[in-house]
């Protein structure tokens, strides 16, 4: 493992031919992928690892990332890159990859059957910060594109989650990806967040994550934006009620996913600056190395990239990057009332209209 200076090159001279436009053209109705749409992809996924990386090393002002390039040996590889016992960041990892292969994973064979016979193109970057300071939100970012046969998909999001309740700092978060959805269509925010408070869920605590952001997959340009397991959800009624949405190209998508990408930096940057001078002691930490065990119980047992990775046999460190480095948990654990965490139990572990919040006319929040 090496200290990240520069970015590192990988090569996809060995990936599977697409099949012909011609080809593609008889056997689906949603627009075409860009002809060079693998390609741009990926370097897209390269340039947000790096701006990320970037930012983080400077608002850190002391940890810098270790990169580890890898081969898959079914086809592919990536570049993970790992902070370690930084001034901010107990913990962080920020992966590029890309994968391809004749055999598609059975978890995209379920929603996707029409892929079935093809060879498949994925790409995508991730990111999971873990805070020193309870005070400062761990979030997650993944963004990610699939390609097989007549098959073509963006996915992703980016969300947030709180120790201890600060509603300006929901706003921020939430306002920011609200205004890179609005650019591109009014309804993606409304669904898009919907989404990502449904699959945040923990359904065996019957809580959320945290409070929240954007989530969204299989978007092709056609039909209704929802495209989750849960038909009855409000993101599900909701998306309903929308209806169907006018065609959209591939590179209509594919600016969305970029100004998606563009946004994380000021919509979490800020957010640090404000808490990480917060003074805590033994009980808060405490409670930020507890409420860690929820991020590895969802990351286990419910998140679809973890499955994913290795359903492909990808890289099983890179996979696993996103667990913090210290987590505790407690048998029957209850906040007492009126303390900061009981706050995050009764309003932040709940949906709520975050990018509206309003301090003069909102209480207790």
């Amino acid at each position: 493992m090496t200290a990240f200076k520069t970015p590192a090159k990988t090569t996809i001279d060995s990936l599977p031919t697409p099949e012909s436009r011609e080809q593609v053209k008889t056997t689906t109705t949603n627009p075409l992928p860009a002809p060079d749409s693998r390609e741009r992809v990926k370097e897209f996924m390269q340039q947000l690892q790096d701006k990320i990386c970037d930012a983080l090393v400077q608002l850190d002002g002391n940890g810098t990332f270790q990169e580890d390039k890898w081969d898959r040996e079914e086809g592919g590889g990536g570049r993970s890159r790992v902070m370690s016992e930084g001034t901010v960041f107990e913990q962080g990892g920020v992966n590029f990859s890309e994968v391809w292969g004749k055999h598609l994973p059975p978890s995209i064979l379920k929603q996707r059957p029409e892929a079935a016979g093809h060879g498949f193109f994925a790409t995508g970057t991730s990111m999971v910060l873990h805070p020193r300071s309870p005070y400062i939100p761990t979030v997650h970012l993944n963004y990610r594109y699939f390609e097989a046969g007549p098959v073509w998909w963006f996915g992703g999001g980016a969300d947030l989650t709180p120790y201890y309740p600060f509603a300006e700092d929901a706003k921020n978060f939430h306002s920011q990806f609200k205004q890179a959805c609005d650019a591109h269509h009014p309804e993606y925010y409304p669904v898009f967040k919907h989404w990502c408070d449904e699959y945040f869920y923990l359904k065996h605590r019957q809580e959320m994550r945290g409070v929240g952001g954007l989530f969204f997959d299989y978007q092709d340009g056609t039909g209704k934006l929802y495209r989750g397991p849960h038909q009855d959800s409000p993101a599900a009624l909701y998306s309903e009620k929308v209806g169907s949405l006018e065609p959209r190209s591939w590179e209509e998508l594919f600016a969305f996913i970029q100004d998606c990408g563009a946004a994380f930096i000021p919509a979490y940057v800020p957010i640090v600056e404000r808490r990480r001078g917060i003074e805590y002691g033994e009980h808060e930490r405490n409670f930020q190395l507890y409420r860690r065990g929820r991020y590895v119980e969802f990351n286990l047992v419910y998140d679809r990239g973890t499955i994913f990775g290795l359903q492909t046999n990808g890289r099983t460190e890179s996979i696993l990057m996103s667990l913090p480095p210290l987590v505790r948990w407690e048998y029957g654990y209850e906040p007492q009332p009126n303390t900061p965490e009981a706050k995050l139990y009764e309003t932040f572990l709940k949906p709520q209209d975050w990018a509206n919040w309003n301090p003069a006319t909102s209480e207790n929040m």
